[in-house]
């Protein structure tokens, strides 16, 4: 059985957990910043609801080895597939000198015992109460000897006495590659019999990969008696996914109510299955982009528009005077101050003030002020100060604006929506312009995205298997091949919570996915999300306006059948299957190292094998689709222009969006151009096109466009050096007195033959 490494691992990150996970009652920090350890899925339309409360099967529970569920092939496929390490002892030509390899048999791969002795803690070797031996196709089975062996670098050879003394004079230190292969071989080492009697015990949190760790759920832990002699009961299953019946009224209104979504009569799977593509609804949506645009400078004028960057610059200029006019009736402001200096405005400056930007996602460094070294050194960034001073570019950083702070005042707000008034405008525009200009395709992923911001906020969230950890959060629709972002919606903190009894669909959670993908209805979407949003009468709902859900599922969900709640971990053996459906909707909860609990609208029991390991053909399409959002974190992850420091947490939010919008033209970029750019290319095209359309490069001062009346000719009058003294090996250069300050210099006009400062009397003096 493959380990739940073998999951995608989304997001890249690991975090601290035990055995009870996101929606269990832990003491350790939860998902969504409660520190409380209170459980998560009160308030949001699906509580924790008792034994009595939850439909039960109207059938006998029944474990089902994984291997004797229906055979089927995925739907989804990975744009890279995930090639498996093998190893081939008689292709193996060592460096060098021919220095044959120790193996206890030519044809068997070294035992995963292997493993370098590292002392300490004792986390690096995983403790095994056998000798484990690997066979040719890579299955471990425990050696009849149960005696305890020390791990060395070189096989175990207690089986062949008769060559040890021969075997032990060939013994080397391993090579790099073959270290590297023997750390990594077989290491999902796992003793059953250990599990069994550690169940009780206290849980040590460990590090996991996060998406072994949303796959976790254990509910209560509530005993249960398992009738595996009971009889099972088919199901019959509706010929029309898309259509929702009753399956214990036939008399009842085709017509759908709002309390039909909470009536479930959950069964077993038939016999004969019917095919996910037959349960799926059609997709009828002509994907990609809306317009017919490949250059990146057009696609990324299309979504920051002439008028919006308008509406920004009008907004900028009345925050530097009324930051100014704050500053002057407070006493601070001072001759030497900043504001000082601000002149309005436009939108050709504020185009090169973006491109800067996106200029230091590509060109990083740790400080702002280090991209206008003009030292000539290696750290010199000589461009930077071409088009923008470093004066002027903090000015425009500090006076950048959004919204009238006046009207905060006037408006009825609530405090969430007030949080976020500042940077509304923007939230709101490129949500219209990322839905007009991209039509996703059928596999659609909702999930978070966390922006790091280690200050005081009060809307932060603490998300431990986020690579940010602190921060704050988004919730995001991204196509899954992709990751463009479709709509995405801040989190602020949502207002006291107003369920009505008519629909319970209007609590935080249904309504936040419902309001996410408004527009999409009855086009055959794909929705794949965690266990955070899914529910059984979340999927009925988006079953009946025409999308198809998949995921990860909390069993502690109202509406989940008895049986699976209760279910737990000790209960069921690896590769162990037990699931219900209720026609539309299935859930499933199989046993790997841990319990893996899921739900789908279409795609039943079926099993594929690939590479001798057998998964439920649900858990193979979640790996590959559920990755849109964390794909597009990645992609984002090399230009980092949120990253420099501010004390202003929406313009590091407005930072990141200007990212975003970078990533989502590079996507609409590579599938309308005919020479496609790569990601770093791309953005290097759109940094000149901003500069050079909309820049006037600051000359040098001698050829300022402040000298007015002055003509000479430039050939004859230019700055030189006086040559140096005529002491032997001396550097220091003869020094006159400047014609017009009067400081001692050593440059000098060719043309007038008078000594002066280059950069602040050459123009003085010609004038």
């Amino acid at each position: 059985m493959e380990s739940e490494r073998s999951l995608r691992v989304r997001g890249g990150s690991a975090r601290a957990t035990g055995v009870r996970t996101r929606g269990g009652r832990s003491s350790l920090p939860t998902r969504g910043g409660s520190r409380t350890g209170r459980v998560r899925g009160r308030g949001r339309g699906c509580p924790r609801s008792s034994v009595e409360q939850r439909p039960s099967a109207s059938c006998a529970f029944n474990l089902i080895a994984i291997e004797d569920l229906p055979a089927g092939e995925p739907i989804e496929q990975a744009l890279t597939e995930r090639s498996k390490r093998s190893w081939n002892p008689r292709n193996y030509e060592p460096d060098g000198e021919d220095i044959p390899v120790i193996l206890s048999s030519p044809a068997i791969p070294p035992s995963p015992a292997m493993y370098v002795e590292c002392g300490g803690s004792g986390t690096s070797t995983p403790s095994s109460r056998y000798n484990i031996q690997i066979s040719v196709h890579g299955s471990r089975s425990p050696s009849p000897s149960h005696k305890r062996v020390r791990r060395s670098l070189c096989p175990d050879q207690e089986h062949d006495t008769t060559n040890r003394d021969s075997i032990s004079s060939l013994r080397r230190p391993l090579r790099d590659s073959e270290i590297c292969y023997l750390l990594h071989y077989g290491s999902d080492d796992d003793d059953s019999d250990d599990e069994s009697q550690n169940d009780n015990d206290e849980i040590v949190p460990m590090i996991i990969p996060r998406a072994a760790g949303i796959l976790m759920d254990t509910p209560d832990d509530e005993e249960i008696e398992i009738d595996t002699a009971a009889a099972t009961k088919p199901l019959v299953t509706s010929s029309a996914p898309s259509i929702i019946s009753a399956p214990t009224s036939p008399a009842r209104d085709t017509g759908m109510k709002p309390s039909h979504f909470f009536e479930f009569d959950w069964g077993t799977f038939p016999d004969s299955p019917i095919p996910p593509t037959e349960r799926r609804e059609s997709f009828k949506e002509h994907s990609g982009p809306t317009v017919a645009v490949s250059d990146p400078y057009e696609i990324f004028r299309l979504i920051w528009d002439q008028e919006f960057m308008e509406f920004i610059v009008q907004e900028t200029n009345r925050y530097a005077q009324q930051l100014a006019a704050e500053m002057l009736d407070g006493g601070e402001l001072q001759a030497s101050s900043r504001i000082t200096e601000w002149k309005e405005t436009n939108v050709d400056e504020l185009l090169v003030f973006f491109g800067i930007l996106l200029a230091m996602g590509i060109v990083i460094k740790n400080r702002v002020e280090e991209y206008w070294n003009t030292e000539q050194n290696i750290f010199s960034t000589p461009g930077f100060k071409v088009y923008m001073s470093l004066r002027r570019f903090q000015l425009l950083s500090r006076c950048l604006h959004f919204n009238n702070s006046e009207n905060l005042r006037n408006l009825n707000l609530d405090p969430s929506q007030a949080k976020l008034f500042k940077v509304e405008p923007v939230i709101s525009h490129l949500n219209s312009k990322f839905t007009e200009l991209y039509i996703m395709k059928q596999n659609i992923a909702l999930d978070e995205s966390l922006l790091q911001w280690k200050g005081w906020l009060n809307i932060n969230q603490f998300i431990p298997n986020k690579a940010a950890a602190v921060g704050i959060k988004t919730y995001e629709i991204c196509e899954s091949q992709t990751g463009y972002l479709w709509r995405f919606k801040i989190h602020a903190h949502k207002a006291s919570p107003t369920v009505s009894e008519a629909d319970p669909f209007t609590a935080s959670t249904p309504a936040l996915v419902l309001n996410l993908i408004k527009g999409l209805e009855h086009k055959g979407y794909t929705l794949w999300m965690d266990n955070f949003y899914n529910s059984p009468a979340l999927a009925r709902k988006l079953k009946s306006i025409g999308f198809d859900c998949v995921g990860t599922l909390r069993t502690n969900r109202k509406y989940v059948p008895t049986e699976l709640t209760n279910l737990k971990k000790s209960q069921m053996k690896p590769g162990q299957v037990v699931g219900y459906t209720s026609g539309d909707v299935d859930c499933i909860i199989w046993r790997d190292q841990n319990r893996v609990a899921t739900i789908s609208t279409y795609h039943g029991n079926a099993v594929s094998t690939k590479n001798g390991v057998t998964k439920l053909i649900l858990i193979r399409d979640y790996n590959i689709c559920m990755g849109g959002v964390d794909k597009k974190d990645q992609m984002l992850a090399a230009f980092p222009i949120e990253r420099k420091r501010t004390q202003i947490w929406y313009k590091k939010l407005f930072k990141r969006l200007l990212n975003v919008s970078v990533l989502n033209a590079y996507i609409i970029h590579k599938q309308t151009a005919t020479e496609v750019l790569d990601h770093r290319g791309f953005r290097k095209n759109l940094v000149e096109s901003l500069l050079r359309r909309h820049s006037i490069k600051m000359q040098p001062y001698v050829f300022s466009a402040r000298v007015q009346d002055t003509i000479f000719e430039v050939s004859r009058h230019h700055p030189a050096e006086y040559p140096r003294l005529t002491s032997l090996n001396s550097t220091n250069r003869h020094r006159h007195p400047c014609k017009v300050c009067g400081k001692r210099t050593v440059t000098y006009c060719v043309g007038c033959d008078k000594p002066v400062c280059v950069f602040t009397c050459f123009v003085k003096l010609h004038n």
